[in-house]
């Protein structure tokens, strides 16, 4: 089967049905086939609990049904709140990881191992499907035909890293698949960072040439890529193109420049991942050491909590989940714990490099060593969290706040209005104490007028409540007053995964109040902490996330409406024709500069109607 059907025959089974069963039908072991699959444990809202894979379904689950006693701590809570089983059948075992993967991305199952999307390390999108391919930094790596590499070890990392290609390889920067012709290239050519395609100053096919040899770069194949400049250096000089035989001379010596920085770690000159594990008290640190051609090119580092399970369990539900996302998988991945379905995890990982793939747990030699290195890092990492109080940080919260239950994901509303009007409410969502932007929403706030936050505040709420899972704790934008108009609403909220609730409240300066004031819904007295106390820091951070956000909605809404009125002051605009406007050039800015070739372009807009915009645009700026 290949790729193609593969993903097909995956879509098809995440949208068709499972089985769904009862836990409580005594003989439901026996009903369940013995083949490869993916059950998904529920509760009795439907909610997805877990999901697993087996290569026997009837053996797996049977090994949940055992009496209490025989549980891990972790199975048995789980179980208690399990009440229904569903679960897919696969024809192999490959079939069903790649489906468990699919699934728990889905999900977010409570008690699956969860590697979270993580914003904080971008990668470059080459557009190698256009005509003259460009390159940007992109947040997520999708399939859409393009080249990514990375991800990079942070922002800076990955725009050092593009500034380098602009100047040596000189790739076009204009937006769009298509190039637009231009009689003049543009100020990027001027200064020496663009070939121009736009202009014609360079042909398809040398610039493909081009653009074979950014990826070489950004595959860290160097010795490759300088070989074949310094041939073309030497065949340049030969036809006495001494000013092309000159750039690419400085092009070679910039990569060099590059390459000096780089540490060899693996004289074997291979293309490894190399994945350490440190853990302790069910708080763990992962590193990759992305190696490329012998180059240690970038680190990259993953926290989370996983109470309860092995670290050869945390490893194995690691590479599932980050692989899954990745957008370039080596020929070699070392790990420094085994994991139990090595077979399976290579085959997948081989059909999604389209070669074959090694994984391995080395006990000896350079390899050894390499896991060694990726796991001190990770241990000196650890150390780190620790000294910062950031691994007990949610366990320090739920003591302080008195909560019931460990605040592992959070949720903080806000609401942001001007005189009442245009009022619209945010949420933003952490797990396990870091950002998770799947869970970020924005509403308009429909059957409030007038300045009412309370009221504001119960109907975010209310529209919350009704969608999707709930998380551990909400955090309020507020004093005694926003705190008491949410908890009347979850009041009404019969489910058992009703979230607690507290306030965080700004301190009054006039009064000598030295930090912002915690309310819960369980102590009359605002909590008063200091103001270096890692919990008050750590609730700061959401509540005033959550503010970003609704400001930034807030004006956002505001300016499309400024933008939308500007337009509807041109003859012959109305508000289907400003939108269409709006839609297709994004800006009110553009919209300006835009010329009358560029507004006909536009649906709705005829050259009569393209004439009265630029003539009103220039009258009026």
């Amino acid at each position: 089967m290949d790729q193609a059907d593969a993903g097909a025959k995956r879509s098809q089974m995440e949208k068709s049905p499972p089985y769904q069963y009862d836990l409580s039908f005594k003989g439901l072991t026996e009903l369940l086939p013995p083949g490869p699959g993916v059950y998904l444990f529920k509760d009795d809202s439907g909610q997805v609990l877990y999901v697993g894979k087996a290569k026997s379904l009837r053996k797996r689950v049977a090994s949940y049904l055992r009496p209490a006693k025989d549980l891990p701590h972790k199975t048995f809570l789980m179980m208690k709140k399990a009440k229904g089983l569903d679960f897919v059948l696969t024809s192999s075992e490959k079939e069903a990881l790649i489906l468990e993967s699919t699934l728990i991305k889905k999900y977010l199952p409570r008690y699956n191992i969860v590697l979270r999307d993580d914003s904080q390390y971008p990668c470059l999108r080459l557009s190698v499907q256009d005509d003259f391919p460009r390159l940007s930094i992109a947040r997520r790596i999708k399939r859409d035909g393009a080249r990514y590499f990375g991800p990079f070890s942070s922002a800076k990392a990955v725009r050092d890293t593009l500034k380098v290609i602009d100047k040596v390889f000189q790739l076009r920067k204009c937006k769009g698949k298509e190039v637009k012709i231009r009689p003049r290239p543009c100020l990027n050519y001027q200064m020496g960072r663009c070939l121009a395609p736009c202009s014609g100053k360079v042909a398809s096919i040398e610039y493909k040439e081009v653009v074979e040899q950014v990826i070489l770069f950004l595959e860290g194949r160097n010795r490759e890529l300088i070989k074949g400049l310094e041939g073309k250096m030497k065949e340049a000089a030969e036809a006495l193109e001494f000013e092309k035989a000159a750039r690419i001379r400085d092009q070679i010596q910039a990569i060099e420049r590059t390459v000096e920085r780089q540490h060899v770690v693996s004289t074997r000159m291979e293309n490894q991942d190399v994945i350490g594990l440190a853990g302790r008290d069910g708080f763990y640190q992962l590193v990759v050491l992305s190696i490329r051609n012998g180059y240690l090119i970038s680190s990259r580092d993953y926290s989370f909590r996983a109470k309860g399970e092995s670290p050869s369990e945390v490893m194995e539900a690691f590479l599932k989940q980050y692989y899954f996302r990745e957008g370039f998988v080596p020929q070699e991945v070392l790990i420094s714990e085994p994991v139990e379905d090595v077979h399976a995890i290579q085959e997948w990982l081989a059909e999604m490099a389209g070669k074959k793939v090694e994984l391995r747990f080395p006990k000896r030699g350079e390899k050894l060593k390499l896991v060694h290195m990726a796991v001190s890092n990770a241990e000196n990492l650890l150390n780190l969290r620790e000294a910062k109080g950031e691994t007990d940080i949610i366990e320090r919260a739920q003591g302080v706040l008195g909560l019931k239950r460990l605040p592992r994901s959070i949720e903080a509303l806000d609401i942001s209005n001007f005189q009442g009007d245009l009022a619209v409410g945010t949420i933003v969502s952490f797990v396990d104490g870091k950002p998770e932007r799947s869970g970020y929403r924005n509403y308009r706030i429909r059957t409030i007028s007038g300045i009412d936050d309370y009221g504001m505040l119960a109907e975010l709420t209310t529209r919350r409540l009704s969608q999707g899972r709930l998380p551990d704790l909400f955090l309020i934008d507020g004093g005694r007053g926003q705190l008491s108009a949410v908890k009347r609403v979850l009041d009404c909220y019969e489910g058992e995964d009703r979230p607690e609730v507290v306030a965080l409240a700004k301190a009054n300066v006039r009064k000598g109040e030295p930090s912002d004031k915690v309310y819960t819904s369980h102590t009359n007295e605002p909590i008063v902490l200091s103001p270096h106390d890692p919990v008050l820091l750590f609730l700061m951070r959401i509540r005033d996330e959550a503010h970003r956000r609704a400001i930034g909605y807030h004006r956002k809404l505001r300016e499309k409406g400024l933008t939308a009125s500007i337009l509807g002051e041109i003859p012959g605009v109305g508000e289907k024709r400003a939108k269409s406007l709006l839609s297709h050039f994004k800006s009110l800015q553009d919209i300006k500069r835009a010329t009358e070739q560029d507004l006909v372009k536009v649906e709705g807009i005829t050259r009569p109607v393209a004439q009265q915009i630029v003539h009103f645009f220039k009258e009026n700026t």
